[in-house]
């Protein structure tokens, strides 16, 4: 068989056409050669030693232009053969592909996702972000134009003006020890908890704060009590750990306990809002929250308190955390993890949340932490801090439930004109929405989520109270969130509601 040979060519160039040093010229000529096709794919060079020869330079400038051009793909490098053209050039790869039609797309299966990824690329989000400023009705938003920034770009600069230099490095796993100290002496006065800044974890919101106690303290398969209704956002967490979460009823004094030793007695969790559910906006009674703690006592059971908004609370003291009932120190067996979030007290951006651990846990959480994401970004946290622990925290807090008690005062009354036949809307004494019932020209004609398209229909943004049941919705209505939008505003708000609503109902 006759042997292949793929001479190399005889390269004619005038390196004065370019500047710069020998080396840099010859990368730039054949450079060129090869993007023109004088050099085609797969061709050989000359060695670093003739191509010297020829060009009157040092083999090192050969061999370092030889260098450069194989280290961006344009050659290849055989040993005991010499350099090619590469066949794939950079350029062809950064070439932007057609895109196959849908027919094309159609016709590839599907890459299989695990049962878990599946369940979690399923989710559905909540109401999506207002486009508008102050967009009515969205719930769950509260209002950032009232937040104090010029305040807290003092804060950030601050710090970061000159910043000290373990700033630079790996934080805490835990968080900034200045902001644990801070929050631990907030939560204390302001929710009666019994914590040390040792027990506190600093994350960027309530959902890692729950996936990291759910993948500590449940096994793969372990069943864990849910609200029904309740915030969709923490069930991914609870996938994500193998979790089977088991929705368990509300009624008048929250989570029914009895209900959950019915449908898994074996439980090993339960996650809860106790101080005020969402969406149903139910307080825990005091008998309710004894059974819940006798329950985790007896079966040796985790509780996880979600306090989402506890601090906006318009009638008498916020309630005490559920936690505070639960202290060893004050005769509790520890069973309770607390979860707390800036999102709706300062904006949700800032993507900072906590967890509250028992004493005893606190170095585990703390290792495992490190383990799984190192620590949350240090940017905001000096600023937070401060903004806790010089009492601007609760300034803040002051001036903004005056200002949505007002807000939500101002719905009641202008709903109450406006929809009245419409929707049934009730006080609260706490939170940043309201739960409209449907009322009795809407009851047996339309549903929630068709109330819910009627109102986007008129560039009104509410939720459906359906969509928050895992099993059959026991009630219909509509969350209307009223803390982000001025009263102003609410009076045109409500007119086109009313009238979106009227006309669905005739078409």
């Amino acid at each position: 068989m006759a042997k292949r040979v793929n001479a190399a060519p005889i390269l004619q160039f005038d390196l004065g056409r370019y500047d710069g040093p020998v080396y840099q010229r010859l990368y730039l000529a054949l450079r060129e050669a090869v993007l023109e096709g004088r050099l085609p794919p797969g061709s050989r060079l000359p060695s670093s030693r003739a191509l010297a020869e020829e060009l009157a330079c040092s083999r090192n400038t050969v061999v370092t232009a030889f260098d450069q051009l194989h280290a961006e793909g344009y050659l290849d490098r055989q040993v005991g053969a010499g350099s090619f053209v590469s066949k794939i050039l950079p350029e062809e790869l950064l070439v932007a592909r057609p895109q196959p039609s849908n027919n094309a797309r159609k016709a590839v299966a599907p890459r299989s996702l695990s049962p878990r990824g599946a369940v979690l690329a399923a989710s559905r989000p909540l109401a999506a972000v207002a486009q508008a400023r102050h967009r009515a009705f969205l719930p769950g938003l509260a209002d950032p134009e009232h937040f104090p920034f010029d305040l807290w770009s003092k804060l950030l600069t601050r710090t970061w003006r000159r910043p000290p230099q373990s700033l630079f490095m790996h934080g805490h796993p835990a968080g900034l020890p200045a902001l644990r100290e801070a929050l631990a002496a907030h939560l204390i006065r302001a929710r009666n908890l019994d914590c040390t800044a040792e027990q506190i974890i600093i994350t960027t919101g309530a959902q890692q704060a729950l996936a990291l106690a759910a993948q500590l303290l449940l096994s793969p398969g372990d069943e864990v009590w849910i609200e029904d209704p309740g915030y969709p956002g923490l069930r991914g967490p609870l996938t994500a750990a193998a979790a089977v979460g088991r929705p368990v009823a509300v009624d008048a004094e929250g989570l029914s306990v009895a209900a959950g030793r019915l449908r898994a007695p074996k439980a090993r969790m339960a996650v809860v809002s106790p101080s005020h559910h969402y969406p149903l906006s139910v307080v825990m009674s005091l008998s309710r929250r004894l059974e819940l703690l006798d329950w985790a006592r007896q079966h040796t059971a985790w509780i996880i308190e979600d306090d989402y908004d506890s601090e906006y609370r318009y009638a008498g003291r916020p309630l005490a955390a559920l936690q505070s009932l639960d202290s060893p120190q004050r005769g509790g067996a520890g069973r309770v993890l607390y979860i707390g979030s800036f999102s709706k007290t300062l904006f949700p951006s800032l993507r900072l949340g906590y967890l509250v651990v028992p004493a005893d846990l606190a170095e585990r959480f703390v290792a495992a932490r490190h383990a799984l994401d190192d620590h949350s970004s240090a940017i905001t946290q000096p600023a937070l801090a401060a903004f806790i622990g010089e009492g601007h925290f609760a300034t803040h807090l002051r001036r903004m439930r005056k200002l949505y008690g007002e807000r939500q005062a101002a719905l009641l009354r202008i709903a109450g004109e406006r929809l009245a036949d419409l929707l049934e809307i009730k006080p609260d004494e706490a939170g940043l929405h309201l739960v409209a019932g449907l009322g009795a020209a809407l009851t047996g004609r339309m549903n929630d989520q068709q109330a819910v398209a009627a109102a986007a229909r008129a560039g009104i943004s509410v939720d459906a109270l359906s969509r928050y049941y895992l099993e059959a919705p026991a009630r219909q209505g509509l969350l209307m969130g009223y803390a982000a939008v001025p009263e102003e505003t609410m009076a045109g708000a409500c007119d086109r509601l009313a009238k979106s609503l009227r006309e669905s109902l005739r078409s």
